[in-house]
């Protein structure tokens, strides 16, 4: 080798290796940021499906697979199986497109072009911001165990059977806009705004509903039947709503479900706070109290906060020991609740009271009767609360009647709660049942439809009858 060749191979070394040492170490520390940027997309990602609540509904409580559906929803039509939503190819939305996916969230269609049906909150999540969107498709793509199972038909009865039909329920129902912040309010308010209206669609369950089962919107936030339940009003009215909670006490309800003094969550509720509200961070918390508390006010007629009802009872030791005509309420009452509440209604460190409490102070029975049929289930921060249930599911030794739980019902609101309120064994039959069937599902029973079908023909035959003698009136 020469000295010029031998100089010029050393020339090159001396400034290639460090060249290609500086690639491999750029190129390491570029995979590393983008492991970092993937990483916290996927944080953010489950953070907002946490926010909007998907594992309540995608995850089937029996220790079912996360996001991997299955749950039957329960609606007045009947059960709607919520989908997999894993990144399954076979069974769930791997092979999505974030397109796809952005449209099934925000409008309520799937890849295949079919609607879905609005127990998939989508009216409320069309607000959902694009960079939200993408967070949440990142997640569900990387963030989720892919579970390849299969899960069943949602079948309902005609017509809701018909999936078209929802084309024409969302041009009436149905904006698909996305958040737009108010202007001349606060950050705060406005972060509280798209976390209650968007993510978490709070909206969706506590606004009335119309006989087309579209939102009331000029009540929102009023309260609105969920079928066995009710979301109560949670507008900043005084009687009404919840204008008398201070916001550290609304907080501390929307992150444990329990208020002494005023409320605890069951049903929905628990399962939005078990699954959803209790992860929420204090900032976001804040932020929907903030919002709750400037929102139009709207009266429900009430003349009194539904928590300010009732008070220490002597009731049930005044009546123990008699004999004869004793009121059937307290029977049920003294054998099945006043052991845990205690005689005199006032609940204990674990227990609630049921004075002062919103479900035996509100102006309807649902959440009552709902409690004591189906009991109460909710897991926050580790610590399980459960109240055992009497209804349909229940053992057979604590089972109780339609007209034991109108009984207690009565004892209870009568004693400690709301008297003007009264429950009777048919009311308690229809919420066992799942509540007041809607007048859009009672149209479209089959006895209405073909009388429906029938008047529609005798009109039209009358109609023609009527056209035909006015020709012949004036052939004459």
């Amino acid at each position: 080798m020469s000295y010029f060749t031998f100089t010029g191979a050393c020339q090159v070394r001396q400034f290639c290796l460090p060249f290609a040492i500086s690639l491999i170490l750029f190129s390491g520390v570029s995979h590393a940021d983008a492991r970092t940027e993937n990483a916290q997309l996927i944080a953010k990602g489950k953070y907002l499906a946490t926010a909007a609540d998907c594992g309540a509904c995608h995850t089937s409580p029996h220790q079912g697979a996360t996001m991997a559906g299955g749950y039957a929803i329960p609606s007045p039509m009947g059960g709607i199986y919520a989908s997999n939503i894993t990144p399954s190819t076979t069974d769930g939305i791997g092979n999505y497109s974030e397109a796809e996916f952005a449209r099934a969230v925000r409008e309520g269609v799937n890849k295949q072009g079919q609607h879905l049906y609005p127990a998939m909150p989508y009216t409320a999540y069309a607000k959902i911001s694009d960079d939200d969107i993408h967070a949440l498709y990142f997640y569900f793509m990387h963030g989720v165990a892919p579970v390849d199972s299969p899960v069943p038909p949602t079948q309902l009865a005609f017509p809701f059977n018909i999936r078209a039909s929802m084309a024409v329920w969302n041009l009436l129902f149905a904006d698909n806009q996305r958040f737009t912040p108010t202007a001349g309010v606060s950050e705060q308010i406005n972060r509280g705004d798209y976390l209650v209206n968007a993510l978490a669609h709070c909206d969706t369950c506590h606004t009335p509903r119309n006989a087309l089962m579209g939102q009331q919107n000029d009540r929102a936030l009023s309260g609105g039947s969920l079928g066995s339940w009710y979301a109560p009003n949670i507008t900043p009215d005084l009687q009404s709503g919840i204008g008398n909670w201070t916001p550290a006490e609304l907080a501390q309800y929307l992150k444990t479900g329990h208020l002494s003094g005023k409320a605890q969550a069951a049903g929905p509720m628990a399962e939005a706070i078990e699954h959803s509200l209790q992860y929420l961070s204090d900032s976001d918390i804040a932020a929907m109290v903030a919002y709750l508390r400037q929102v139009p006010a709207v009266s429900n007629g009430d003349v009194r906060a539904r928590e300010s009802y009732g008070a220490v009872s002597g009731s049930e030791q005044q009546l123990r020991g008699q004999t004869g005509d004793v009121d059937a309420g307290w029977k049920v009452f003294s054998g099945s609740c006043a052991n845990c509440h205690q005689p005199d209604g006032q609940g204990s460190e674990r227990y609630p009271s049921l004075f002062h409490n919103t479900a035996t102070g509100a102006d309807r029975p649902d959440n009552l009767v709902s409690t004591i049929l189906f009991g109460v289930q909710r897991t926050v921060h580790g610590e399980a609360i459960a109240m055992p249930e009497f209804g349909p599911n229940a053992d057979f030794a604590m089972r109780l009647s339609d007209q034991q739980i109108a009984d207690v019902s009565n004892y209870v609101l009568k004693n400690y709660g709301n008297p003007q309120v009264t429950v009777t064994a048919e009311q308690v039959k229809t919420l066992r049942e799942g509540g007041e069937t809607p007048l859009l599902v009672r149209l479209t029973r089959p006895a209405v439809m073909a009388g429906a079908g029938l008047a529609l023909v005798l009109i039209v035959a009358g109609l023609v009858m009527i056209k035909r003698r006015r020709q012949h009136v004036a052939a004459k």
